[in-house]
């Protein structure tokens, strides 16, 4: 296993003065995976083409960063702790996957795991008589189950996990000290109680998790697509999987406590990423979400990726913060 000394947690630092404050920042557009450096200090940068939107960038957190190693970056304020990790570039994907999460653990030691981003190379590609993403839950759900025990499913986070072009297999992840709410929709199977028709290993995560600190609440949405059950909803068919896919971001907004409505009518703030498969699908996706979704204040970015099943041809995902 590679060694990243610096992935271990320093003692914790406070956020009011911070010596070299910079931002965690996930940078889209990038010919391949990749950390870089810059004015802002270090960041991620993702291989997934941006077809629009608002960013071209997603911002994790402003904080004291931890000296710079090979495979990531950790961003600490008093409260959370946020960063990114990448494995080797030739790295075997399972036991990658594995090693991704023990270090995420150990970046987070003594914080919760709020939301977890993956970004998975050729996702729906076989390999040994099995899908990567199915190789990718595999590695994952074992390091959740060595690090947590028994009782691993009750500390499974928000997260999504999505295709790109090239590698190598990478992550960004937020943490923080106060303790929160995992959600799951009612009209879906829990993730991590899938059948094993989705795999050795079912996949490790929440529909959603709330965060209530200090007056504010913020709503982590998981990658939500056309599924109800278990199963994939209209396979192939875009305006069939939207309705779905919207349905489904209701009713796990509304199980989470951000109302029917998605979170319009309360005031919370929406930031989404729209996941689309194939590129001629643009513009019937972005209409459709204009047209039955987004409202005036809203932020959407429209990525292109692969998804987690091949019959899937959208994904989205959302924050919603609200005082």
């Amino acid at each position: 296993m590679p060694h990243y000394p610096c992935m271990v947690p320093p003692p914790p630092t406070s956020a009011l003065a911070p010596v070299n404050a910079a931002h965690c920042r996930v940078v889209f557009g990038a010919a391949s995976g990749m950390m870089r450096n810059g004015p802002l200090g270090p960041h991620l940068a993702v291989a997934l083409p941006v077809f629009g939107g608002e960013a071209h960038e997603e911002l994790l957190a402003s904080a004291e960063v931890t000296p710079l190693c090979e495979g990531g970056a950790v961003f600490r304020t008093d409260t959370r702790v946020a960063g990114f990790v990448l494995a080797p570039m030739e790295a075997d994907l399972e036991a990658a996957a594995r090693d991704l999460y023990v270090r995420i653990f150990a970046a987070a030691h003594g914080h919760h795991l709020y939301r977890v981003w993956n970004y998975v190379p050729q996702i729906n590609a076989v390999e040994g008589d099995l899908e990567n993403y199915r190789r990718f839950c595999r590695g994952r759900s074992v390091a959740f189950e060595q690090h947590f025990g028994d009782s691993f499913r009750r500390q499974l986070p928000a997260a999504s996990a999505v295709g790109t072009p090239t590698g190598p297999l990478a992550a960004a992840f937020v943490a923080g000290l106060t303790a929160p709410r995992h959600c799951e929709n009612p009209r879906q199977v829990p993730a991590f109680e899938y059948p094993p028709a989705y795999g050795p290993r079912p996949p490790t995560f929440s529909r959603a998790t709330l965060v209530s600190e200090d007056g504010r609440h913020e709503l982590f949405i998981s990658g939500t697509a056309a599924i109800r059950g278990h199963a994939t909803v209209a396979a192939h068919d875009l305006a069939a999987q939207l309705a779905c896919t919207r349905d489904n971001l209701h009713v796990i907004a509304a199980t989470a406590g951000a109302g029917a409505d998605f979170g319009a009518a309360d005031g919370w703030q929406r930031t989404l990423k729209v996941y689309v498969r194939r590129d001629t699908d643009l513009l019937q996706v972005r209409n459709d979400l204009e047209r039955h979704l987004l409202r005036p204040g809203d932020e959407a970015t429209y990525l292109q990726a692969d998804l987690c099943r091949a019959e899937l041809l959208v994904e989205i995902e959302a924050v919603l913060s609200r005082q």
